[in-house]
């Protein structure tokens, strides 16, 4: 689907839901796709783009941003500790800070470069055993652990159980975006990202309608 049918049921979501189109960022994830998929969207105007690994993006993005000016990244797939200095290269926002032990080294390396990207916590809203996220429960500990590495949290970021109703999950972290004073809502992908507009979302991430299906790799 083109990106620019993407952007106009953004807009009438937006519409339908009383808020302006530009309250909600639309990221297109590019993780998995072919470079040519990629610079066709680039070459459409778009520049937001998500990735789901820093090994791939460091392998695709720099000669992108060598061509296309404006380029936004956002990481939405997990950070391993080892990882935190070559996204922080790369990465414009961080979609999953999700535990201590990366809260504390990413704050680390924050300090010492004089800059931090945008951090959401991704939240474990179905509170599934195979899934990353904070539990709900420990959301608010874990935000002052952040702040108290001095860590700026942006928002909040769920990805729901299949089998559940999304929009359920969406409202959940929207509370607790709001029970803790954070107004950033990651949250909606190609299936529901109409639902997740309706229910707050400020980021919304959408792959497969903008680029068709993935192609994995060998």
């Amino acid at each position: 689907m083109p990106i620019a049918d993407i952007q106009t049921r953004i807009e009438t979501a937006c519409q339908k839901a009383g808020r302006s189109a530009a309250s909600v960022e639309l990221i297109a994830v590019s993780k998995v796709q072919p470079d040519a998929r990629v610079e066709a969207v680039l070459q459409s105007g778009h520049r937001i783009f998500g990735e789901n690994r820093v090994q791939e993006a460091q392998g695709k993005w720099p000669t992108f941003k060598a061509q296309f000016s404006g380029v936004k990244l956002h990481l939405i797939g997990p950070l391993q500790s080892n990882k935190i200095k070559p996204a922080l290269e790369l990465f414009d926002a961080i979609h999953t800070l999700d535990r201590e032990k990366l809260a504390r080294k990413l704050a680390t390396e924050v300090q010492a470069r004089g800059n931090c990207p945008e951090l959401f916590i991704q939240v474990n809203t179905g509170e599934e055993p195979q899934k990353a996220g904070v539990l709900p429960a420990a959301l608010e500990a874990f935000i002052k652990t952040c702040q108290g590495f001095d860590l700026e949290i942006s928002g909040l970021m769920c990805i729901p159980p299949v089998e559940e109703e999304p929009s359920l999950h969406f409202a959940l972290l929207a509370k607790m975006a709001k029970e803790n004073g954070l107004s950033g809502l990651s949250m909606g992908m190609s299936s529901d990202f109409e639902s997740a507009i309706a229910l707050g979302a400020t980021h919304i991430r959408v792959g497969s309608a903008i680029f068709g299906e993935r192609v994995k790799p060998d």
